[in-house]
């Protein structure tokens, strides 16, 4: 499909998001997006959790035509790690799905641009400034210990977190919540943690109470995992890396 040269598809894309308000707040940014005269379609995604991903939006547009695409990273103060992950993120989907993709551009960070200093002077002169409510007393209702057997850990350490852990925190939460896995098989919780230990077979997911250590995970991996190990109970052994104290390294 033909289209304007001067046109382009607009993805704010923000880290993470999942209850009604920043949803809603999204989409007012996403309208805004769209009323531009170069815009030809415009959305919003997430890096981490939240739907849709990056991924979903940019596998959705590659196939629609080739209009340029940019990535608008809705994320202050900047961080220039961010926009690597982009980069890394973006051309590994490439080199997994390979097609004719249309050109990628990222946009400057907002905090770059000097139109933040007239939104930031808005903000502390505006009449919407409200007080804090005054603190209650803490509550006496007690807290559910989870019943649920299987936890899953994420690595957020700094080699995970340059090879794309963040991506794959975000599809397992995605996927968490669309197939109910805390109260699917034996139930599962999820979450993030600091370095796990084998850095070179980042990014690397733990499964408990096996103890069972994936290395090398990307979104297919995780599908897996919860496929075959937090549904029918059995360790991914392709994936899986056995503790004996030996150096391993990533397959």
């Amino acid at each position: 499909m033909s289209t304007p040269s001067n046109l382009l598809r607009i993805v704010l894309l923000a880290r993470t998001a999942t209850s009604a308000v920043p949803l809603q707040e999204m989409e007012s940014l996403r309208e805004t997006a769209a009323t531009q005269p170069n815009v030809s379609a415009a959305a919003f995604a997430f890096s981490e959790e939240g739907t849709p991903s990056l991924r979903t939006v940019l596998m959705e547009w590659a196939e629609a035509e080739a209009t340029p695409i940019v990535i608008v990273p809705w994320l202050s103060p900047a961080e220039p790690s961010f926009e690597i992950w982009i980069q890394r993120t973006v051309a590994r989907w490439q080199l997994e799905q390979p097609r004719s993709w249309p050109e990628i551009r990222v946009a400057p960070f907002p905090g770059s641009r000097i139109e933040m200093r007239d939104l930031v002077a808005a903000l502390v002169t505006s009449p919407e400034i409200k007080p804090l409510k005054a603190a209650k007393p803490a509550g006496t209702d007690g807290s559910i210990v989870p019943a649920q057997k299987r936890r899953v850990l994420v690595c957020m350490g700094g080699p995970c977190h340059a090879v794309g852990a963040a991506v794959v925190w975000g599809h397992l939460r995605n996927e968490q919540k669309r197939l109910a896995l805390r109260t699917t098989g034996d139930g599962m919780m999820s979450a993030r943690t600091s370095c796990l230990g084998p850095c070179s077979l980042a990014p690397v997911v733990q499964v408990w109470p096996e103890g069972t250590m994936y290395g090398g995970v990307d979104e297919a991996a995780v599908d897996s995992i919860i496929d075959s190990h937090l549904l029918k109970g059995e360790i991914v052994e392709r994936l899986a890396y056995a503790p004996p104290g030996a150096t391993h390294r990533l397959r």
